[in-house]
């Protein structure tokens, strides 16, 4: 697979990517592994091979004679020219023992999907505590390159990330549109998570790792998110397009990740989208302000040192950020105290998480003014209040609903009693 992707490079390149792709990783926690693979996925493999040209310059990045090249692993471009293979029953010889998986999914010769499979009547919580817990402590080498893990006994299925425990693994209800029909059940999960186009869609582009005192967490998106996220996407490029600046407003009811979406929707885009982008990611709280730039820190979106430099302390310190070439501007909406220009470029897309509420029109009217031929998109945890004509204005109708009685139903949320 490593040749047919890279035709141009030679041999030893496809040698030392392999050698790279498959050295041990047994000394390293097996989040960190899988980590460190998942990069090697995404953006390809540095090697050095010799350069075989001769140059009159000397190379800035090779010495003597060497130059770097990165081998693809993947072509996300284009799915399909990628090479798919589901094996049933594979042995594998761990350190100790044998174990035997019902189904491991490949991509380009690289185990990215784990099945484990009960039949009907046997819970398939068991599929995960009896046999991929023992897997990741048996085999571990299997899951340095995992990308989802799916348990499954026909009639309830979920999936997962290496990390997550039972709790963590969700359904897949919906495949490929928000307004299908709701349905548990192992055909929705696969066409839903295993689809080409869409496997890769879920691992070039759903998948996080976040850092947190109890250690490295992988966080792969739910049904709502891969959704949501995608049709918000659309939206906001539909609006750019069209010139009105109305990306949207992406209501996903609160616990439900919106944090984690926003991350997911900026990352799609930087990776995808060709530009100079610059989110600016606005809230109306100090608390709100800092929970969301230490979730984008925690990801790995932006560094620690970018989180202090990009982090709007006044009305002037904003219109310094928005003046330079920063992926990302975290500010309160208070700091758009005037409707003066700030930036005029058309790569600058507002991520505003609850601010949009009517007592803040006059700020929002003003973040709109200081940034004319931007895309606006609003993240809340809440229905629009009926009359809310001004949130339509700057920001549009909605492009992602997940209400609060879907989330119950899904487990994401505790249900909700009143008590008169």
């Amino acid at each position: 697979a490593l040749e047919k992707l890279n035709p141009t490079l030679p041999p030893e390149a496809i040698t030392s990517a392999i050698d790279e792709l498959t050295r041990d990783r047994s000394a390293m926690s097996p989040a960190a592994a899988n980590r460190e693979v998942h990069e090697l996925l995404k953006n390809g493999i540095r090697v050095v091979v010799a350069d075989t040209e001769p140059s009159p310059q000397p190379s800035p990045k090779g010495r003597g004679g060497q130059r770097i090249e990165r081998v693809r692993v993947i072509d996300w471009e284009n799915p399909l020219a990628n090479d798919f293979l589901l094996v049933s029953q594979m042995s594998i010889q761990g350190p100790l023992y044998l174990r035997r998986p019902d189904l491991i999914g490949f991509v380009n010769g690289l185990p990215l999907v784990v099945v484990e499979l009960k039949k009907p009547g046997v819970p398939a919580q068991q599929a995960f505590t009896d046999n991929l817990t023992c897997y990741k402590a048996d085999i571990p080498a299997l899951f340095w390159g995992n990308a989802l893990m799916i348990a499954s006994n026909g009639t309830d299925s979920r999936v997962g990330s290496l990390t997550a425990d039972w709790e963590r693994f969700f359904e897949w209800k919906r495949i490929a549109r928000e307004d299908e029909p709701r349905r548990v059940s192992l055909e929705v999960m696969i066409r839903g998570t295993c689809d080409k186009t869409r496997l890769l869609d879920l691992v070039e582009n759903f998948i996080l790792f976040s850092e947190h005192k109890a250690g490295l967490v992988k966080i792969v998106g739910q049904n709502h998110q891969f959704l949501g996220v995608n049709n918000a996407i659309a939206a906001s490029l539909k609006a750019r397009t069209e010139g009105h600046g109305r990306g949207g407003v992406f209501w996903q009811t609160q616990g439900s990740g919106k944090s984690f979406s926003m991350v997911f929707y900026s990352q799609k885009i930087l990776r995808t989208v060709p530009g100079d982008w610059t989110f600016v990611i606005v809230t109306d709280r100090v608390e709100l302000d800092e929970q969301i730039a230490t979730t984008f820190k925690a990801c790995g979106a932006v560094s620690e040192a970018e989180g202090e430099i990009c982090h709007a302390s006044s009305g002037e310190h904003l219109r310094e950020l928005l003046r330079g070439n920063h992926r990302y501007v975290f500010t309160l909406v208070h700091k758009f105290q005037t409707d003066e220009v700030l930036t005029d470029r058309r790569d600058v897309i507002v991520l505003t998480d609850e601010a949009h509420r009517s007592q803040y029109d006059t700020l929002a009217l003003n973040m709109r003014a200081a940034l004319p031929n931007a895309t606006f998109v609003a993240f809340t945890g809440t229905p629009l209040i009926a009359g809310e004509e001004r949130t339509r204005e700057v920001f549009g109708d909605y492009v992602s609903i997940y209400d609060f009685q879907q989330s119950v139903e899904d487990g994401a949320t505790v249900p909700l009693f009143y008590e008169n």
